[in-house]
């Protein structure tokens, strides 16, 4: 029995259509950055892949390119924090995937920082309602999708940060909300593994190249739904200070911070047959940071 699974992993590693050949993936938040980047890869890897983003138009894009490469790929752009969009998002990507749903990557978020005793209930409620209720919400409502035994592979992935692993100043909220999903994934792993083999682990990303850590003079920003401005990115001053001279990322062992492609890579490592054994994790991505 051992000698087969070792001939099946073999054959495995040989993937003329691609490790995600065949699946049908669901990226949040993916008309940029890392969830664009993950996109890609999983086009690249044979998988159908619905691009979900808030900017219709970043949305759009990316699936242009995506088929525009002989990839395949859907844009199903609106609000994650809208139930009927949650909603729509799952029926209409199990039509694009002829009934099928196999990956799912909660990647969709933003920070909205503030130090504790100036955190208002609005920036409190937003990030966890974005961070926790959403990828839940939707985990729930593809339930039918992943509850089966056809045989296939089914994998989710919550995207955390090492914020929520470790706390961080001026981001209660978020820090909350990244440690929450850790707990939420491994809730899965434990509930739908056994019957059903979905496998559902959470990766924590440190300093990665995106609008986040951008400078926030850069002018990047959000809009929650009743129309407030959000600013992203890094006070420019701290920004600076942190990047330049012989201190530069002196906490990151590899010495730099993590681009969207590479952070995107990992996403694809844990979905495919490679990590085929790996389920409840939390897989930090962070060139070594806080080891």
């Amino acid at each position: 029995m051992a000698s087969k699974r070792v001939e099946q992993i073999a054959a495995h590693l040989n993937y003329p259509k691609g490790m995600l050949a065949g699946q049908v993936a669901i990226v949040t938040g993916s008309g940029q950055g890392i969830g664009a980047e993950t996109a890609r890869l999983f086009a690249n890897e044979g998988a159908k892949v619905v691009i979900s983003d808030i900017d219709a138009a970043k949305a759009k894009k990316v699936a242009d390119e995506i088929n525009a490469a002989g990839g395949q790929a859907a844009a199903i752009p609106g609000d994650m924090l809208d139930d009927n969009y949650i909603n729509e998002l799952v029926k209409k990507t199990a039509e694009f995937g002829n009934g099928k749903i196999h990956i799912i990557v909660n990647n969709a978020g933003y920070t909205w920082d503030g130090v504790i005793h100036r955190t208002t209930d609005k920036q409190w409620d937003t990030i966890l309602a974005l961070h926790n209720t959403a990828p839940f919400k939707l985990i729930r409502a593809a339930a039918p999708y992943f509850r089966v035994k056809d045989g296939e592979p089914r994998n989710i992935v919550n995207i955390s940060s090492t914020s929520g692993l470790h706390g961080n100043a001026g981001q209660a909220n978020y820090a909350l909300a990244k440690a929450g999903v850790v707990g939420l994934t491994k809730t899965i792993a434990k509930e739908w593994g056994p019957q059903f083999g979905v496998r559902a682990n959470t990766i924590a990303f440190g300093f990665i190249l995106t609008r986040l850590t951008a400078a926030k003079e850069e002018g990047a920003f959000v809009t929650t739904p009743d129309g407030e401005k959000v600013a992203l990115g890094i006070p420019g001053a701290q920004k600076a200070a942190r990047e330049s001279g012989a201190a530069a990322f002196k906490d990151i062992p590899l010495g730099r911070a993590g681009t969207a492609t590479e952070a995107a890579s990992s996403i694809l490592a844990v979905v495919s047959p490679l990590f085929s054994y790996v389920s409840g994790q939390t897989i930090s991505v962070t060139g070594g940071r806080n080891m």
